[in-house]
């Protein structure tokens, strides 16, 4: 599947990628562009399923909010357990571009296997690790791959352009989702196939237009497991990494947020699978300007003013408002939150990791934070079960405060004249 032909051009031109491709598109990088290609092609994919998945399972299946919270703690954290893998190996062979297929094309192909899955809850389950198992493998080399395709100064722009057009395929998933289901009711199976036929067609654009290297060859010892995990040892990547799992740990699924809308205001179950639009729509439009302002000003203060903005709509289902201005404030907070954190801590991370390691310390700060939210979403399905939404919410929202002012005491400003070495010089 490694494309021969793209090799040679890539050779011929990658070593000039940190600074001349970063000019040439605006600092964004044309790799970060293929990339987000392939992500609004999978993400399109992706949210048909999951626009779905909490009204499916909650509503159709008659799921306890705990069950539930199982189920999307093991949707969203079982790639935990395999994104180090994914960046150590595409670190060691130097393929972040084979590593990262792999991963988009196991995803892809589970899609029809829920059609499988039915309303067999075990294999339903299985089903969705599988695909987490693909996200885990290729989020880590993707990331690395857009990291080491422009220069520093650029990372946040970079970032910000890829998850834009990621966000666009999540913005158009569930309107997708939405028309099936309203054109032949209970369509799952529709929904299914179509979500194969654009995640196979994100794989195709993946090994036609995206580089495969980042670097040219080198013969320097290929970097081993061991010092994948030694960069931990630098101080300011260690505090980081703390920073980044404490704040998951606090991070509930999306589809709470959603579940909490609709205990609140009843919304029609058939425009359900519209509410991830509104907070798409907010993230797709800020984006690109928040990896933009973190590269002016710094990436350290939108990455907690973003996680203010998840505490924000953690209370807003806690107060009396009407629907139109509930539903508005809930989804523009969350997307809020998403611009400001998602691809501003992999620019604020980028630079303290070696360009030797930068998948798996990628992958490092990864894992921390999808632990994190596998453990959060089962307590917070559990306190909803026992207490009720409106205590689950006020917990959520007390820890959340909790944990943002231990990151602002963790998360140092950064040093403009600092490089990955400087903070990882003790790594070896």
């Amino acid at each position: 599947m490694y494309l021969a032909g793209s090799k040679a051009r890539q050779d011929a031109g990658d070593q000039a990628a940190p600074t001349s491709v970063g000019r040439r598109v605006a600092g964004a990088g044309t790799t970060a562009i293929a990339l987000g290609s392939v992500s609004l092609l999978t993400d399109l994919s992706s949210e048909m399923v999951t626009a779905v998945l909490p009204l499916y399972l909650v509503v159709g299946l008659g799921m306890s909010p705990l069950q539930f919270g199982l189920l999307d703690g093991l949707y969203n954290g079982v790639t935990a357990f395999v994104r180090l893998l994914g960046g150590h190996v595409a670190d060691r062979w130097s393929r972040h571009k084979l590593v990262a297929g792999i991963g988009y094309a196991l995803s892809a192909v589970c899609k029809p296997l829920l059609l499988l899955a039915g309303a067999n809850t075990t294999a339903l389950s299985a089903t969705l690790a599988v695909d987490r198992i693909g996200k885990g493998i290729r989020t880590a080399p993707r990331d690395a791959l857009i990291s080491l395709s422009v220069d520093d100064a650029h990372q946040g722009r970079a970032f910000g352009v890829h998850r834009a057009m990621d966000t666009a395929g999540a913005l158009a998933g569930p309107l997708v989702a939405f028309l099936l289901l309203w054109l032949v009711a209970d369509a799952f199976d529709a929904v299914f196939m179509v979500s194969f036929c654009v995640a196979s067609l994100g794989v195709l654009v993946l090994i036609a237009f995206v580089p495969g290297r980042t670097a040219p060859a080198t013969t320097e010892p290929r970097p081993t497991l061991r010092q994948t995990v030694g960069i931990v040892r630098g101080p300011r990547f260690r505090r980081l990494l703390i920073a980044a799992t404490l704040l998951g740990l606090v991070t509930i699924g999306d589809g709470f947020l959603y579940l909490g809308v609709q205990d609140r205001v009843h919304i029609d179950t058939a425009f359900f699978p519209l509410l991830p639009l509104g907070s798409a729509a907010v993230y797709l439009l800020l984006a690109v300007p928040f990896g933009r302002w973190a590269d002016r000003i710094g990436r350290r203060v939108p990455f907690l003013l973003g996680n203010v903005a998840l505490l924000g709509a953690y209370l807003v289902p806690l107060l009396p408002l009407a629907p139109v201005v509930l539903i508005p404030a809930v989804l523009g907070l969350l997307g809020v939150f998403y611009a400001a954190t998602d691809g501003v801590l992999m620019a604020l991370a980028g630079p303290l990791i070696p360009r030797s390691n930068r998948a798996g310390g990628m992958a490092l700060l990864q894992t921390g934070q999808a632990a994190g939210r596998l453990l959060a979403a089962v307590l917070f399905g559990a306190a909803w079960t026992l207490w009720g939404a409106a205590p689950a919410f006020g917990g959520a929202a007390c820890a959340l405060l909790a944990a943002v002012v231990v990151a602002v005491v963790l998360i140092r400003p950064e040093s403009r004249g600092s490089s990955a070495s400087d903070s990882l010089e003790d790594v070896s």
